[in-house]
């Protein structure tokens, strides 16, 4: 099915007067619903990405959407040079679920990257006695943080690097998955590992039993901060509250974004200790919109909603059930490869049966919306809210492009 002469007309409005840094899929959204999309004629389609994990609580979600429109009618914005009365406890219940003491709310997730940067400099250089201008930080070859310019310095993606330059100094990247690398990495001017506990955008790469914990103990016996990027992966997507829960390991901070605004307002935060936290003074550091009362009243209700554990264990349980269907097709020549955790998945799609754009385009064509990575790897990872009957007619789709 290809796009009709109004979705045509539509794009090309679009590419017009907007900057080409995107190649979406050609179909135009204009309403939502829980794991379902609507586009301007009407057509329905299953949501297969859940706006890359910022929409765990579905499109539109009664609870978030009320707490929005309440605080709508009261303040929206005060910046930080007053306080509002949403911050309080948007801190406190934050914290208590992070099981730490001190947050420090920023918008996007590259800004809550950005953060933690001039964190652990800070405090390399205020609490561990780091050399001035000598701090290292230690990250993993694959990541995905971000595309500022600070964060691309440090990636190995081409498209995210290249022609950026001159890049930030002070990173050391070691390979995702191995500990003797990153010990090896770790000096006596390292402030931090920084890693992702599930490396998202490289295509849902887990790594190998033992890793977490591993670079947990590194850490602690080298004096150097574990900084667990949780944007994507936090919040219920792996069937905990957080990646790192699966190897029983709490890192020294949590960097958290996306599904924090459950897909109404960009909220992240920086969540860690008052000593590591505590380095920063009034004026150091900052944001106008950060912590502002819209923000803190939807995340609020994001935190109550994980407070319950349902949407944890439905990731837990649907994502069983996912990882079952997925792994079958590994035996059909057309998957070369499913890796994942919860409902979180990358399919690796055999070259003969194209590539990721292609295979989503075809899932399109029947009612199914993923993204493609990497050239021939597909992302699925759709709202926590989603039935069992909807994600098995997804993958039902998913089987007749892959076999027919």
């Amino acid at each position: 099915m290809s796009a009709s002469e109004s979705v045509r007309r539509a794009i090309a409005a679009a590419d017009s007067h907007s900057a080409h840094n995107y190649h979406p899929l050609p179909i135009v959204i204009a309403s939502a619903e829980g794991a379902w999309m609507t586009d301007i004629e009407g057509r329905r389609y299953l949501d297969m990405l859940a706006g890359y994990s910022a929409l765990n609580f579905g499109h539109g979600n009664r609870r978030l959407i009320d707490a929005a429109k309440a605080q709508l009618d009261r303040v929206t914005l005060t910046s930080r040079a007053f306080h509002h009365d949403r911050f309080a406890a948007f801190c406190t219940e934050l914290a208590e679920l992070c099981g730490m003491e001190t947050v420090l709310p920023m918008n996007t997730g590259a800004e809550a990257v950005e953060t933690a940067v001039k964190t652990a400099r800070k405090w390399g250089y205020q609490v561990k006695r780091v050399p001035e201008n000598m701090a290292k930080i230690v990250v993993a070859a694959g990541n995905f943080h971000g595309r500022t310019t600070t964060v691309i310095s440090f990636s190995t993606d081409p498209e995210a690097r290249a022609d950026y330059g001159p890049y930030t100094p002070g990173f050391e990247i070691v390979p995702y998955g191995d500990l003797t690398a990153m010990d090896a990495a770790i000096t006596e001017n390292t402030v931090a590992v920084l890693i992702e506990p599930i490396q998202g955008e490289a295509g849902v790469l887990v790594p190998p039993p033992g890793y977490l914990a591993g670079v947990r103990a590194l850490t602690e016996e080298r004096n150097v901060l574990f900084i667990a990027d949780e944007i994507q992966s936090g919040l219920g997507r792996t069937g905990r509250t957080f990646a790192c829960e699966h190897e029983g390991v709490v890192p020294d901070v949590y960097l958290l974004g996306k599904a924090l605004g459950g897909g109404v307002v960009p909220v992240s935060a920086v969540v860690s200790s008052q000593e590591v936290l505590g380095v920063f003074r009034p004026g150091e550091h900052g944001s106008t919109f950060g912590g502002n009362p819209l923000a803190c009243a939807v995340a609020l209700e994001v935190i109550a909603m994980l407070r319950t554990g349902e949407y944890q264990r439905r990731a837990a349980d649907l994502g069983d059930h996912l990882h079952r269907e997925l792994g079958l097709l590994t035996g059909t020549g057309a998957v070369e490869a499913v890796r994942g955790r919860g409902l979180w998945a990358g399919v690796d799609i055999a070259p003969a049966r194209g590539t990721g754009r292609q295979i989503s385009e075809r899932l399109l064509d029947r009612g199914v919306l993923v993204k493609d990575t990497h050239g021939s790897t597909i992302r699925i990872a759709p709202p926590l809210v989603i039935s069992k009957e909807d994600l098995d007619w997804g993958l039902a789709q998913l089987r007749a492009v892959l076999t027919d």
